[in-house]
């Protein structure tokens, strides 16, 4: 009776769709009606949100789909076990969206600025990243959020009549707001806060990496679980776990334990947020950006925990002398192959040499190498 009343009733349409975001979210909550729009006009879609469209855009994209063959910390040869940008980013996205549903933030929104939040990434993780830093350095520098809004306004072209994904503004303004650099240099405004589900992404990211590379880092040998005993939060959770599943094999004993860290995270940061959302007084997205701090985090004791484990990780795990010479080696690929394209143009495809006559050689060189997976970047090293 259901299915033939609901077929009857026709598809579920954006008015639709408006009308629930209107009804169910809170009023500090971004709303598809309120966009700010996008670069290009568009006509909207009968079936799907300004910000359903570009969570679709995005996973579209060919730097999503490169994503895949991205170093989150170990390079993708390593191990097929290991996180990738990609795998990272779905991680984020799914733990971003549970957290916008219990606080009645825009989901659609949250995901789409979580499927996204990556793309600016080059190859072999953060230290490509700085590699491309030192590189550009005289040249108007590199910054992986800066380079992301980039990727989605100009690098991606998939349309006939402009350039990029004509994402929604606010998308577009996560990349700038979460970027060190002044956003006014970027085309958005100084001194507001990003909206309430960019913030979310932002310390849902922060939450996802250092609980899954515990995982990581445990299952590569270069840090232990006793080591990590040393912190409070594994600990503390490690004891739980032992305590309540006495008899699970160590490859489960990990696995339960970070399914608990996560689990602890996120209702922290969502009572948390929930409380300073109230205590704010802002009653509205515009509010929410002019207040005088972030309204999304982590309780006192919760942030002290996960900052102290973030800590550990960095002197135990990301130092280790095989992550690092990992990192020398991505040195001597990238610079390699900056410097063999710098002194001789013609090394770029006829578009890239194009592309570089508009936004100068070393920027081209670099928007190339940026775009590369781990393995283009091997194979065009091997290549020269």
């Amino acid at each position: 009776m259901s299915t033939t009343q609901d077929s009857a009733q026709g598809p579920v349409t954006r008015q639709e769709l408006e009308e629930r975001e209107a009804s169910v979210l809170i009023p500090q909550a971004m709303r598809s009606r309120q966009s700010r729009g996008r670069q290009h006009d568009e006509s909207e879609h009968a079936y799907r949100t300004t910000y359903m469209r570009d969570r679709d855009r995005i996973i579209h994209a060919s730097a999503f789909r490169k994503l895949e063959y991205k170093t989150q910390v170990f390079v993708n040869h390593e191990g097929d076990y290991y996180r990738t940008r990609l795998t990272h980013t779905i991680e984020v996205s799914q733990i971003a969206r549970t957290a916008a549903r219990a606080l009645r933030l825009n989901e659609d929104l949250t995901e789409a600025i979580a499927l996204s939040h990556d793309l600016g990434h080059g190859p072999f993780g953060h230290k490509g990243e700085y590699v491309l830093q030192e590189l550009m350095a005289e040249h108007g520098g590199f910054e992986h959020n800066a380079h992301g809004l980039r990727v989605v306004d100009v690098l991606e072209h998939r349309y006939p009549r402009w350039r990029g994904l004509n994402l929604s503004y606010e998308v577009r303004e996560a990349f700038a707001l979460h970027s060190p650099k002044d956003p006014t240099t970027l085309g958005f405004e100084k001194g507001r806060q990003p909206s309430l589900e960019a913030q979310l992404v932002d310390v849902c990211d922060a939450l996802t990496y250092v609980a899954h590379d515990c995982d990581d880092g445990i299952t590569s040998g270069l840090v232990t679980d006793r080591q990590l005993r040393e912190t409070e939060l594994w600990s503390e959770h490690w004891e739980r776990m032992l305590a309540e599943e006495p008899d699970l094999p160590p490859r489960l004993q990990v696995a339960s334990t970070v399914k608990r860290l996560i689990n602890a995270g996120v209702t922290d940061l969502v009572e948390s947020t929930r409380a300073r959302i109230e205590a704010a007084g802002a009653t509205s997205p515009a509010e929410v950006q002019g207040h005088k701090r972030r309204l999304v985090g982590f309780s006192t004791p919760m942030h002290r925990l996960q900052r102290s484990l973030s800590r550990y990780l960095y002197e135990h795990f990301y130092c280790h002398p095989r992550l690092m010479r990992m990192g020398a080696h991505a040195r001597r690929i990238l610079t390699a192959i900056f410097e063999a394209h710098q002194q001789e143009p013609r090394l770029l495809h006829a578009e890239q040499r194009a592309w570089a006559e508009e936004v100068g050689l070393e920027r081209a060189i670099c928007d190339r190498i940026a775009s590369m997976s781990d393995r283009e970047a091997l194979d065009e090293h091997a290549s020269l």
